[in-house]
């Protein structure tokens, strides 16, 4: 049986390089790494919204809706 060692190197340099970041503003760690996940969490949010509003179901949809309303009543 063969096991990656992947995941332990990523974990490994994901707590070095939040130490460092810490270190060079002068922030305790978990401040540092919480902030890191609320602001991946707001990103992932706005990334979502765009992509359904952008979702081209959804804006072929918006058009026909358009067209109709512009065309009036049958």
């Amino acid at each position: 049986m063969h096991t990656s060692s992947r995941p332990n190197t990523l974990s490994w340099l994901v707590h070095l390089a939040t130490r460092l970041l810490a270190r060079s503003l002068n922030m305790p760690e978990p401040l540092v790494y919480n902030t890191g996940v609320f602001v991946f969490a707001r990103v992932q949010a706005v990334e979502n919204s765009v992509g359904r509003t952008l979702c081209p179901i959804r804006m072929w949809r918006v058009l026909l809706a358009r067209i109709q309303l512009w065309r009036g009543p049958p």
